[in-house]
């Protein structure tokens, strides 16, 4: 492995630092641009969320751990206008200091959107007491941007799906009798705290990104207690209300250890499908290709037709390499491939499109040693296709 290592002058007189590593993966040009250190007060830089503003204009948002939590702090975005090569300092979206009356939170799991043709960005993420453990039992929360990211504004979302939930897949847009029609993917699992609580997978859906809906939960096959969590969906129709959702496994057993559960006998992550936008879904079952042992994977679709999903191989919970299968013109999925390897933690990817088969990524990293360090950026470009997708 190769690296140099550089630093550039930034926006906002900022020095941020920005690694570029070579012979790590089919990722190009790779950059730290968030690191712990800058950080003094975070236990962690993870899960971390990315959205285009405009032509070569990104927004990042992270989240800032709090020692002593499991997976809760404040969330924080930078922003880019040159394609990812510079990042700002950072703004604050949600902060886990402010009080709201005799009430503080701790926040988590950012989802970053912007609505096509609006001048608008959301931050979608959860939201819980901050006496609380983690972040399992949390609720939704809200902001937006007008300016590309740089300032943020708190909105509290009319919510008739009241009860708690976990966000961290992408928002997806469909059409209904004309109009637009969000869905968002959740998972619950108060279980966690309660041993006579629930782990259902289910949709939120929405007409304006204001009010949330319950729109459907995805049944598991008879007598089957796989944890299906942290799904992310893709649209094959939207104005059909075609939709396909992969999710992160785990047998769910036993209570008390990490994450609550152990990798499924395969290891493999499962999907099902929605004929109605999100109203209804398919017994969910195996994804035979798709390798999961209890991590977030990235899911997702090119606009040339083509499926992505991006992974942590490896054993449960180890969380090292990202590798990524495509699924081919063929009309199967491909061999495995190197996303990003360079012999530390890395985990949780996001990827936006920017062209048809062309990705911007992000995820948080780490060390040989400790895990959500710093976030780092890159692209990924899949290769040429030599005939129309199917």
């Amino acid at each position: 492995m190769k690296a140099c290592l550089f630093v550039t002058s930034l926006s906002l007189s900022a020095l941020l630092p920005c690694v570029c590593m070579a012979d790590t993966g089919d990722v190009r040009d790779v950059r730290v641009i968030r690191t712990a250190e800058q950080e003094p007060r975070a236990a962690l830089l993870g899960q971390p969320s990315l959205a285009l503003w405009k032509e070569k204009h990104l927004v990042a948002a992270y989240q800032l751990g709090i020692p002593g939590k499991m997976d809760m702090g404040s969330i924080d975005a930078v922003v880019s206008t040159d394609d990812g090569q510079n990042w700002s300092i950072p703004s604050t979206i949600f902060d886990s200091t402010e009080r709201h009356g005799a009430m503080q939170f701790g926040y988590c799991n950012a989802v970053l959107y912007k609505p096509p043709g609006q001048d608008v960005l959301w931050c979608f993420a959860m939201r819980c007491p901050l006496n609380y453990a983690d972040s399992e039992d949390s609720h939704l929360a809200a902001a937006y941007s007008g300016d590309g990211g740089r300032s943020w504004n708190p909105v509290e979302l009319a919510m008739h799906y009241t009860g708690p939930l976990v966000i961290l897949g992408e928002i997806q847009r469909i059409e209904e009798n004309g109009h637009a029609v969000y869905v968002m993917p959740a998972h619950r699992n108060t279980r966690r705290a309660d041993p006579h609580g629930s782990r259902e997978h289910f949709v939120l859906r929405s007409t304006s990104l204001l009010d949330w809906r319950l729109g459907g939960y995805v049944p598991l096959p008879p007598g089957n207690s796989t944890f299906l969590h942290e799904g992310q969906i893709v649209v094959s129709d939207g104005k059909k209300g075609k939709l396909k959702m992969v999710m992160r496994t785990s047998t769910g057993t036993p209570e008390g250890k990490l994450m609550d559960g152990g990798v499924l006998n395969p290891p493999r992550a499962w999907s099902s499908t929605s004929e109605d936008g999100g109203v209804t879904w398919s017994v969910a079952q195996e994804e035979p290709e798709l390798w999961n042992t209890v991590s977030e994977a990235w899911f997702g679709r090119s606009d040339d037709g083509r499926l992505l999903y991006v992974y942590n191989d490896g054993p449960a919970f180890g969380r090292m390499a990202l590798r990524y299968k495509v699924y081919s013109e063929a009309g199967q999925w491909g061999a495995e491939q190197t996303f990003f390897d360079a012999g530390v933690h890395n985990s949780y990817p996001t990827l936006i499109q920017v062209a048809p088969g062309e990705f911007r990524a992000v995820w948080d990293s780490g060390d040989e040693k400790r895990h959500r360090r710093a976030i780092r950026f890159g692209r990924l470009s899949l290769p040429a296709l030599k005939s129309a997708a199917p």
